[in-house]
């Protein structure tokens, strides 16, 4: 089992049941997740993410792009909801990040902490960043990835936020040497949890995506 199902397996066994607007979930608080390269290999080789639509995601993120037609356009309709345009979302934050890999290419500084911060208190979205901060260090040559995500639907936004802080590793100039999110609230929709526990038994399936 990877580090991904086991934190699925803690989930659907150890976790505790919430009301929530898009539906109860089953939670736990306060997770941490560390993957190195032969873990997120396990990860991608074992459970199926949507590689190119992700990909092409994150490069429109960090063209800064709002507008949900061009989302659609790449095959990605999960900002539908959100309207015609992302309001402090993603793009508003990942457009600052391609000056920030520039910046730690050139300096490779061991002694500096590179930090991205995503969302703002008090302002209009309509759709929160639910990965709030990604913090890039570099030990021994190697560069070292602490994200921290206030909320994680463990089904769909979790595996695409490992694939996206993956993504962006392969844009630094030095050879990663882990990722580790910590996890303020990572949960299982009470609608998916039945596919859950199917997929741990090593069957194929499909989940459902959330929104409200």
């Amino acid at each position: 089992m990877n580090k991904y199902h086991q934190i699925l397996n803690k989930i659907t066994t150890k976790g505790k049941v919430q009301k929530n607007k898009k539906g109860n979930i089953t939670y736990l608080l306060n997770q941490e997740l560390v993957l190195k390269p032969i873990d997120l290999l396990d990860l991608f080789e074992g459970h199926t993410v949507a590689k190119k639509k992700l990909k092409d995601e994150l490069l429109l993120f960090m063209q800064g792009e709002r507008s949900t037609e061009a989302y659609r356009e790449i095959g990605v309709t999960w900002w539908d909801y959100c309207g015609p345009i992302l309001v402090n979302s993603y793009p508003t934050y990942f457009e600052q990040l391609p000056k920030l890999i520039e910046r730690i290419n050139k300096e490779k500084r061991s002694s500096k902490n590179y930090v991205l911060f995503l969302g703002s208190n008090n302002t209009e979205s309509n759709q929160q960043p639910c990965l709030s901060l990604i913090q890039f260090q570099i030990e021994k040559g190697k560069v070292v990835i602490s994200a921290y995500q206030r909320s994680s639907d463990a089904n769909l936004g979790l595996p695409s936020d490992i694939y996206h802080l993956y993504l962006i590793s392969k844009k630094i100039n030095l050879p990663l040497k882990s990722i580790t999110l910590f996890l303020g609230n990572v949960h299982v929709y009470e609608n998916n949890l039945e596919a859950t526990q199917q997929l741990l038994a090593g069957e194929a399936v499909k989940f459902s995506l959330n929104v409200g």
